[in-house]
């Protein structure tokens, strides 16, 4: 993990492999963005002009290097674009700021050290450029170094992650600096242990393996936990969980985390599909769409390192995660189009579509979490290829049983860079789903799929609970070219909106 340090250093004499500055996208040509005053005294005010006939014009994700000028004992001048220049009354926001440093972070990998003169006007400024870096310089490379008795494959084929990162402007000895800069630390390094998990291979990530990692993460931050093993599921009738794992060699599992605060009086429960690799089961899905299919355990892995956060963070708020883990795969033993499941709650469920497993799962878990009453209940899962559909790769579907709690979400979302959007619940499809043999189907009608998960979720809440549904299928996994803070592969989304869902409430603020 890349380290950071706040700094009052002056930009000429700090030591390092580069500085990086912002650039807006002004009226007229690019503008050099507040944090660099240094670096274009040293050009003689020139340095908007410099980075015009290299070709830059501000844009976000743009990036131009440049020799450092004389005097300076970093040899190269990293220039990020921020977008179009705000306002003058208005500094730059903190996504802005987020993308801009994890694209500078990524533009220097292999780097020990770089100096950031971005504008920070504030703490919050400092914490979104440390969160974007933390973030923008992570690597997934477990299974690139030649593992034990490797050759090297990682020093002969790809370069470390940026060593270190000094925010310059920043206040080392402000508490408020600090705070801010811790916060971004443990957010980033349980976001990253999430992308972890996602990008792992199934056969090294199956439900045991998941629920071994939980225990272990969970003892270190003094987080309770709770796993139950097939043996457990049976007895206490989860028959959902136990349905979906049915074909796997690998057991199902549904694991418990517990964090709690002896200064609050609330109780958040987070729910996350975790399963671990998708083949469909017996409903099989067609060639080419099950390669990625390990990161169908996003919701937990977001679940399991947003409770983790919360609980590095002191967060004055009690929070349960639960993470229901299977894997879904087709064997003499799985579990067959036209089968009936009794579920935790009770109800029983006509399954038509093995491969609608994610809310089987999910719906054993929500009914557990219900029995203990919280103030809210958020789920969060690759649910649907419909979601996709509708809202494309980068932004998430929130559903909810109350419009007050759904737009909370999806401000709360908003706020930390988490592209979100309102999604109903609409009452006429609940009726494509009933059953002539069970109390309900795992299918409905085709279109409006995601708002049909949706609606079969609901079903296993508790009633009276506030509960949300995050269909976390685009974004949950970048298949495409890495941006902003954004890496290729797993993302970690949910993990920054649960967190700061856990704020707002221990702050009072959230309902």
């Amino acid at each position: 993990m890349t380290a950071l340090t706040l700094s009052t250093a002056a930009a000429a004499g700090l030591r390092a492999d580069a500085i990086v500055i912002g650039v807006a996208k002004g009226a007229e040509g690019p503008v050099v963005a507040p944090g660099a005053e240094a670096v274009d005294k040293a050009y003689d005010g020139s340095l908007a002009g410099v980075l015009e006939t290299l070709g830059a014009v501000g844009a976000e994700g743009e990036v131009t290097k440049l020799p450092a000028p004389a005097g300076f004992k970093a040899p190269l001048v990293v220039a990020v674009g921020l977008g179009t220049q705000p306002d003058e009354d208005a500094g730059f926001d903190a996504e802005a700021l987020r993308r801009a440093a994890g694209v500078a972070a990524r533009a220097l990998t292999g780097a020990k050290k770089a100096a950031f003169a971005l504008p920070l006007t504030d703490a919050a400024d400092a914490g979104a450029v440390a969160e974007g870096v933390l973030l923008g310089a992570y690597s997934f490379d477990t299974y690139k170094d030649g593992g034990a008795g490797g050759k090297g494959a990682r020093a002969r084929n790809s370069k470390a992650p940026l060593a270190e990162a000094a925010l310059l402007g920043g206040k080392p000895r402000d508490r408020v600096y600090k705070a801010a800069i811790e916060r971004a630390t443990a957010v980033a390094e349980e976001l990253n242990r999430a992308r972890d998990l996602i990008n792992m291979p199934p056969n090294d990530l199956d439900p045991e393996a998941f629920a071994a990692i939980a225990q272990a993460a969970a003892k270190e931050h003094g987080v309770k936990v709770q796993v139950l093993d097939e043996k457990a599921l049976v007895k206490g009738g989860y028959g959902g969980i136990l349905g979906v794992g049915a074909g796997s060699a690998a057991g199902p599992r549904l694991v418990k985390l517990s964090y709690t605060s002896a200064k609050a009086d609330k109780h958040l429960a987070f729910v996350g599909k975790g399963i671990t690799y998708d083949s469909g089961g017996i409903s099989l899905k067609p060639a080419g769409h099950n390669e990625t299919m390990k990161c169908d355990m996003s919701g937990a892995a977001a679940v399991f390192a947003a409770v983790v956060a919360a609980a590095r963070l002191g967060l004055e708020v009690n929070i349960t995660g639960w993470l229901a883990l299977a894997e879904n795969m087709p064997s003499g033993s799985a579990t067959r189009p036209g089968d009936v499941l009794r579920m935790y709650s009770g109800k029983t469920v006509e399954v038509l579509n093995t491969d609608a497993e994610g809310r089987l799962v999910l719906a054993d878990a929500l009914w557990a979490a219900s029995e203990e009453n919280p103030d809210a209940i958020v789920d969060v899962a690759t649910l649907t290829g419909a979601m996709m559909l509708a809202l494309g790769n980068r932004t998430f579907g929130i559903m909810a049983n109350d419009e007050a709690f759904r737009s909370a979400v999806h401000e709360a979302a908003e706020e930390v860079g988490e592209p979100a959007w309102p999604m109903p619940l609409p009452e006429h499809l609940r009726k494509g789903m009933d059953s002539s043999t069970a109390d309900i189907a795992n299918m409905g009608e085709r279109m409006g799929g995601g708002l049909v998960a949706g609606l079969f979720l609901r079903e296993f809440v508790g009633e009276g609970i506030t509960w949300a549904h995050l269909d976390i299928a685009g974004p949950a996994f970048n298949e495409g070219g890495p941006f902003g803070y954004t890496p290729k592969g797993g993302t970690g989304t949910a993990v920054r909106t649960l967190v700061r869902l856990a704020e707002l409430t221990a702050a009072g603020d959230l309902g």
